[in-house]
């Protein structure tokens, strides 16, 4: 006979037991802020030494308010801020919490920065760029950098500071979270099981995870084990007597959390497969009318950067046609309809990347990982990202962003809004010329590379923000740098 979870919990659910007290768990928005505030003070740290080295090797001057004053240029206060721009990739909690990762971050960023100055000092008077001060601030930022991120990793880890975690639900949402959870490495909390109220399902194990009993032993398990966190994965109703216990948890000292929300920290993705059919009306529509300040900011930087952009390409445009046309001939643009915003159609222009005959049946197909229709000037063309630079007329025009969803061409909306649920929602804002999802996906070869990657597109529709466009753009031109691009 199954349980039913209506029923009263037992006398475990007495308010007699004291509240736990709390240890320090970070989650993880207080985590990138720990990660920005210690890159900030080391970067600080690293430009006081860069100025006492130089002032000591210089022979007119000391470490003194006149060496500041005479000596040092103004721009030379803002290299920790360029440093922290540079580092913005490893703000990713799953790259910072993984010491290759971090290394080749702080390596890339060291060298990026040097690359960026040498040019610099190349085209300046002679004399006129301080060359010790630079060297001594990229040596010390590099390495107190990664002494404080390798602190931080080890501290990430430590089972003492991490949070301990129990899954109330354990059908399609639990199993999934599961999934999620360890599909990342280092993990970014300790999951102890699930909690299940069907009694075929106890006893039994979620991708190596144990569902511990129902609901009656949820205050039970959280004594036994130290939970600090409950994820309730339950679609659907919550009966009273789970409902009850619950809140008995939360008021011992424990945070509940909903599926979703800790799904889209996790992966910064939104999961559509266990979403409800009002979801879109509460988080985009409803949402929308408190944009409207959002929107006025967003176009004036989508003007300034598209200005920036067709300056930049100008200047790349004979470069760039000449290798086109000595690779594969003409022409040197490529045109498609594509929809906008409210499923309006519109033109954008791109360098030529794939041969004439790309399509020569006539059906639409997107690009593919190693797709073999790609030349080899294109490929090095959309590594760089410097095939979009044409699209910068479109957003000059208001027809594109500088962020936002990739724009589609009709048939593949067409195509996927049958197979995809809430496909046809990525259509609310205008597209981008690049996105949170074209930062964090690649190629979308099958179906359920599709549905992650709207995922994405979602979670940006959702979390848009100035200071979340900004993220985007940087992480974007590191994209370039680093020849990520596709």
């Amino acid at each position: 006979m199954e349980y039913d979870c209506r029923k009263q919990a037992p006398s475990i659910m007495s308010s007699e037991r004291p509240t736990r007290p709390r240890r320090i768990h970070l989650r993880p928005s207080e985590q990138r802020g720990l990660l920005l505030l210690g890159d900030s003070i080391v970067a600080l740290l690293a430009l006081y030494g860069a100025l006492y080295y130089w002032s000591v090797k210089d022979p007119q001057f000391s470490f003194s308010l006149a060496f500041l004053q005479q000596r040092v240029p103004a721009w030379f206060y803002f290299f920790p801020v360029g440093w922290l721009v540079m580092m913005v990739d490893l703000y990713d909690l799953r790259r910072a919490a993984n010491w290759r990762d971090t290394l080749r971050g702080v390596a890339v960023a060291a060298l990026l920065g040097l690359a960026v100055y040498a040019v610099i000092y190349l085209i300046s008077p002679k004399g006129s760029l301080p060359r010790q001060g630079v060297g001594a601030f990229l040596i010390l930022v590099s390495t107190m950098t990664l002494a404080w991120r390798l602190l931080y990793i080890r501290f990430y880890t430590d089972p003492a500071f991490m949070r301990r975690i129990l899954i109330v639900g354990a059908g399609a949402q639990g199993q999934t979270l599961v999934g999620a959870y360890k599909s990342i490495w280092p993990p970014p909390f300790s999951l102890v099981g699930l909690i299940d109220d069907d009694p075929v399902k106890v006893g039994t194990l979620v991708e190596g995870y144990p569902i511990l009993g129902g609901s009656p032993l949820i205050l039970d398990v959280v004594e036994r084990e130290s939970i600090t966190d409950m994820i309730v994965a339950i679609q659907g109703e919550i009966y009273g007597g789970t409902f009850q216990i619950l809140l008995d948890a939360q008021e011992r000292g424990l945070d509940i959390l909903r599926m979703p929300p800790v799904y889209e920290e996790l992966l910064g993705r939104i999961p559509i497969k266990h979403l409800e059919a009002d979801w879109i009306i509460r988080s985009f529509v409803d949402e929308a009318r408190t944009r409207g300040l959002y929107e006025i900011v967003k176009r004036l930087l989508d003007i300034l950067g598209a200005l920036v952009g067709i300056s930049i390409l100008a200047l790349f445009l004979p470069l760039i046609a000449l290798a086109i046309l000595l690779g594969s001939g003409w022409p040197i643009f490529y045109s498609q309809v594509r929809l906008g915003r409210g499923a309006h159609p519109h033109r954008i222009y791109k360098f030529r990347t794939m041969r004439n005959d790309a399509e020569s049946d006539g059906l639409a197909r997107p690009a593919a990982r190693n797709d073999p229709r790609i030349t080899g000037v294109g490929n090095f063309l959309r590594k760089t990202r410097l095939d979009e630079l044409p699209q910068f007329i479109n957003v000059l025009r208001g027809e594109m962003s500088l962020v936002g969803p990739r724009s589609e061409r009709p048939e593949l909306v067409k195509h996927y809004e049958k197979q995809v649920p809430f496909y046809r929602s990525r259509l609310l804002v205008k597209p981008g010329m690049t996105g949170w999802a074209q930062v964090n996906f690649g190629y979308a070869a099958t179906v359920e590379d599709t549905v992650t990657k709207l995922e994405y597109d979602l979670y940006y529709i959702k979390h848009r923000s100035v200071a979340l466009d900004v993220l985007i753009m940087l992480r974007t031109i590191g994209t370039v740098f680093r020849f990520r691009g596709r």
